[in-house]
C-alpha cells in the first residue's frame, strides 16, 4: 500500500493517530523554527512536547509485550503440566453435516458407523449430487468380525447385534446417488477408532478422531484436527485410512442385497 493510501485507512479507521499527531508537531515545530516564527522558547516547549508524546507512544508496544510474554509463559506452564482434558476433547464435532455438505472428499471409517451414516445420510447426498468424492469403510457382516466387535464392546454372546447394524448402514448407503462417486469397502476387523475426514489433503480440511469404547453409555469422546494448524498428524491419519482401505474388500451385490444371495 502507498504511504498516502495507508494514511487514508489509519486516519479512516482512527489507527496510529498518536504517531500522525506526533509527526504533525514535528514538522510544524521545525517549518517555525526554521522561518524565526516564534521564539526559542516556543519552540523549546513544543520539542520537549514532541519527546513526551513519543514516550507515551513507547510504552504501549512495552505494555503489550509484556502482556504477550505473559501470556505465552501461561501456556507454556500449562502445556508443560498438560492441558484439561475439555481444552482438546469433545464428545460431538460441531458443524459436521454443514461441512460434509460442502466437502469434495469426504471419507468415514469405523465399526458400523450406522448413527454416523444414517445422521449425515441428507449431507452425504447433497455432496454426492454436487460431484463430491465420499469413501466409507465399515466392518465386514460376514465371518467372524461381528464376533470379535461383540467381544471387544462386552457383549460376546451378541455378535449379530454389529450384524445387523453394518446391514442398516449398508441400506442407507446403497439408496444414496452416484454410486460410480461413492465407495463402500468392508474390514476384516475392528478399527481402534472412528474417522470423519474432510478435504484432508487441502489447506481447509478436518480430521475428526473418535476414540473407542467397551460399551460406554455416554457419547465417545474424540478430537479435532485441522490442516492448516495439525498439518503432521492430519497427514498420519489419511496414511492410516489408505492403509485400512487397502486391506479391505469391495462391496459385492451379495453384500448390497443378501436376500438376492442365500
Amino acid at each position: 500500500m502507498r504511504p498516502w493510501a495507508r494514511l487514508r485507512a489509519d486516519l479512516g479507521a482512527g489507527k496510529n493517530l498518536e504517531i500522525y499527531l506526533t509527526a504533525a508537531i514535528a514538522l510544524v515545530v521545525g517549518v517555525l523554527g526554521v522561518f524565526d516564527v516564534v521564539d526559542t522558547k516556543v519552540v523549546g516547549a513544543a520539542t520537549l512536547a514532541t519527546l513526551a508524546l513519543v514516550a507515551v507512544n513507547a510504552l504501549g508496544p512495552r505494555h503489550q509485550v509484556a502482556g504477550l510474554e505473559q501470556q505465552v509463559a501461561e501456556l507454556a506452564r500449562r502445556v508443560e503440566a498438560g492441558l484439561p482434558g475439555g481444552d482438546f476433547l469433545t464428545d460431538e464435532p460441531k458443524g459436521l453435516g454443514a461441512r460434509i455438505g460442502r466437502a469434495h472428499d469426504t471419507r468415514l471409517a469405523g465399526v458400523t458407523l450406522n448413527r454416523t451414516v444414517r445422521s449425515y445420510a441428507a449431507d452425504l447426498r447433497r455432496a454426492l449430487e454436487r460431484g463430491a468424492r465420499v469413501k466409507v469403510l465399515v466392518i465386514d457382516p460376514t465371518g467372524p468380525v461381528p464376533e470379535e466387535a461383540a467381544r471387544r464392546f462386552t457383549i460376546p454372546d451378541q455378535p449379530d447385534v454389529f450384524e445387523h447394524r453394518v446391514r442398516s448402514t449398508l441400506y442407507v448407503l446403497r439408496d444414496l446417488p452416484a454410486k460410480e462417486r461413492l465407495e463402500v469397502r468392508l474390514l476384516p476387523f475392528v478399527p481402534a477408532y472412528t474417522l470423519f475426514m474432510l478435504d484432508p489433503e487441502d489447506d481447509d480440511g478436518l480430521v475428526h478422531v473418535e476414540l473407542g469404547s467397551h460399551r460406554s453409555p455416554t457419547p465417545l469422546p474424540g478430537f479435532t484436527l485441522s490442516t492448516q494448524r495439525d498439518h503432521v498428524w492430519c497427514r498420519y491419519f489419511a496414511v492410516e485410512f489408505d492403509r485400512l482401505w487397502g486391506l479391505a474388500r469391495d462391496v459385492t451385490d451379495a453384500d448390497w442385497y443378501p436376500a438376492r444371495h442365500p
